[in-house]
């Protein structure tokens, strides 16, 4: 078997075997298919290559209905982390809970410490709107009645691999969540066939009224993480995103 080695002899405490622990966790699901850890290790990790191949609307409708078999496997809380490991989003901590809301969860943990990191770093001039949106987060106007979902929790294209027999996952940060952020997450940086990765998902688990008008409400997490680091075009965005939640 083809493998690819990740290493990092500088890298956090616990950072590869989080993900190795991510990673079993989806894959126990039975739902997405997972890439493979061959071996893990402190600053090392050793997965499975997986070949490259063009997407396909059947792959992605696949991808979309097993997506949805992975979030309904649960979790035991919002924010509950598998195994015994920190968890982490790229290289930066985030923490883990254990709470029965799912908007004091997400405001608390998933948001404003990013927000704190973005206003420090100049990449967000004004949080007061992130900030508002939050308190109504946490407040607990947008809980529903859906369990903790099974999430990746960084679900961006680039951490979705095509290959010859389908859609590959890889570097979750995994943790009990919301089902639709996984689905903003994809929206936000575009993946190939997007709209048959939503067919297929709500074939399988049909989303809730109004899921696409929430959108920007899943996506103020994965904003604020960029805010924190990858410049002022992310707080603008993060920004918008929040004006957008105080409107719905």
């Amino acid at each position: 078997m083809a493998t690819i080695v990740k290493q990092d002899p500088d890298a956090p405490e616990g950072f590869f075997e989080s993900e190795a622990a991510g990673l079993a966790w989806l894959g126990s699901a039975g739902g997405a298919r997972i890439a493979r850890v061959i071996d893990v290790r402190p600053g090392r990790i050793e997965l499975e290559r997986i070949p490259d191949a063009r997407p396909t609307a059947a792959a992605a409708r696949a991808f979309g209905a097993a997506l949805a078999r992975t979030h309904a496997a649960g979790a035991d809380a919002f924010g509950a982390a598998p195994d015994r490991w920190p968890l982490f989003i790229g290289r930066r901590p985030m923490a883990t809970a254990a709470e029965s809301s799912w908007g004091a969860f997400t405001a608390r943990d998933r948001v404003l410490p990013f927000v704190e990191l973005a206003e420090r770093s100049g990449n967000l001039d004004d949080g007061a709107a992130v900030r508002e949106a939050c308190e109504r987060i946490a407040a607990g106007e947008f809980d529903d009645d859906e369990p903790p979902a099974r999430i990746h929790g960084d679900l961006w294209s680039g951490n979705v691999l095509w290959g010859p027999d389908g859609v590959v996952l890889i570097d979750p940060a995994a943790h009990g969540g919301h089902r639709e952020t996984d689905l903003a997450m994809l929206d936000l940086f575009g993946c190939p066939f997007l709209d048959e990765i939503v067919a297929g998902y709500h074939a399988e688990a049909p989303l809730r009224a109004g899921w696409r008008e929430r959108i920007p409400l899943h996506q103020l997490h994965p904003l604020a993480v960029h805010a924190a680091g990858h410049g002022p075009s992310y707080g603008a965005a993060l920004h918008r995103a929040a004006l957008a939640v105080l409107r719905l």
